[in-house]
């Protein structure tokens, strides 16, 4: 009983550092820059025990982004539930809360650029949903927060009242993960110009502030 203990201990340690090490090569590299056999040999274990272990790339792809998300989340948390950000109107914290979508796309460029990538692999291989459900559940969710906030500003004034405020918080993160999926892909058409690009993205939070402001 012991030894499989210490077996099953010793293959979560590779399994998780396996994730760790592809999660860091997809960074640096790309998704599709990077193969199975060069995951492994940086590991240090054969290329059919990470078969095994994962399946296929598409596999250990999915668990290292889903871990990625988990490291953003412990970067965010608590700072929402500091008596200063809770001392604001609610208008304020939901502007607040929109710019952390800035904080991702400026500090996080790569992560950014990666997920259009996996975005495209998901698509591409025809994931099924159920295998992305971990990813899901991973993914920065501002909007517990958010709502929060949204509550905030009702109580004192600060904003009106949104027959579907859920709806209007998916479609401001939607277009701002596209938009800030877009700019980090670089110009492609004569008539792009990216270079004031934080300004298009602080442009899209004024639009939804306003929305938003009583």
């Amino acid at each position: 009983m012991e030894n499989e203990y210490i077996s099953q201990n010793f293959r979560t340690k590779r399994i998780n550092h396996a994730i760790d090490v592809s999660a860091k090569m997809f960074l640096q590299n790309g998704i599709e820059n990077v193969k199975m056999t060069d995951i492994a040999d940086e590991c240090g274990i054969g290329v059919a025990t990470l078969y095994r272990y994962f399946g296929t790339k598409t596999g250990i792809t999915i668990a290292a982004m889903t871990h990625l998300w988990d490291e953003m989340k412990a970067m965010f948390s608590g700072v929402f539930d500091s008596p200063v950000f809770k001392s604001q109107t609610g208008l304020k914290q939901c502007s607040d809360l929109m710019r952390m979508f800035i904080v991702l796309y400026d500090a996080h460029p790569t992560f950014m650029k990666l997920l259009s990538e996996f975005d495209l692999m998901i698509i591409r291989e025809n994931v099924p949903k159920e295998k992305l459900q971990e990813y899901d559940k991973s993914i920065l969710n501002f909007y517990p927060v958010f709502e929060r906030a949204y509550h905030a500003g009702l109580e004192d004034g600060s904003v009106r009242e949104i027959e579907r405020f859920q709806l209007f918080y998916v479609s401001f993160a939607h277009t701002f993960m596209e938009l800030s999926k877009k700019l980090i892909q670089g110009e492609l058409l004569p008539s792009d110009d990216f270079s004031h690009a934080t300004k298009e993205l602080e442009t899209v939070i004024d639009a939804a502030v306003y929305y938003l402001k009583k």
